[in-house]
């Protein structure tokens, strides 16, 4: 099924999402890769204040190439998401709705989900260049030494992604690997 929906994410709208929907985003998201995701850990160790609020919003795993004159981000592809899953659980436990990336998920993961309402979108691989398109604006917002893994916010307009993982916790790389040995 095809959706547009509006970012930041309600629990009703995560409700409705289903493994498998073709979605597209619009509003605003935040990027985080694994150095970002480090340092936000760490400060949630020493109690310290996240560099944006994470209720409700989406974290895309992006590191994007330099912008082109004129453009508010270079390509904007999606990075392997089990490399952020050792952190993943705290952000979703603060109210972390939704992440972007590309690739499967840890148990820890999915399980953090489920109890929270939250849903992992993937974005297509190598299609960073079209991905970017969708992409209005872009600012540092936090951690601009780490460069391309430096926290930004997004505003995006109908941005492309399917949902793998709902809040039930179905999985479509599970299911779909299931349907094709059925074939």
């Amino acid at each position: 099924m095809e959706k547009h929906i509006n970012a930041p994410l309600s629990d009703d709208i995560v409700n409705e999402l289903k493994s498998g929907d073709y979605v597209y985003i619009t509003g605003t998201i935040y990027t985080a890769r694994d150095a970002a995701h480090k340092r936000m850990y760490e400060a949630l160790e020493r109690d310290e204040e996240l560099p944006f609020d994470i209720e409700g919003n989406i974290i895309y795993y992006l590191g994007p190439s330099p912008a082109r004159e004129g453009r508010p981000i270079g390509s904007a592809g999606p990075t392997t998401a089990t490399r952020m899953d050792k952190y993943t659980p705290s952000l979703l436990d603060l109210g972390l709705k939704g992440m972007i990336g590309k690739g499967k998920r840890r148990q820890n993961v999915k399980d953090a989900m489920i109890r929270n309402k939250a849903v992992y979108f993937a974005a297509v691989g190598g299609a960073g260049a079209i991905l970017s398109k969708c992409i209005v604006e872009s600012e540092v917002i936090a951690y601009d030494d780490l460069g391309t893994e430096a926290v930004r916010k997004l505003k995006v307009k109908d941005f492309p992604v399917i949902v793998v993982i709902d809040a039930k916790g179905n999985d479509l790389y599970e299911t779909a690997a299931l349907q094709y040995k059925k074939d």
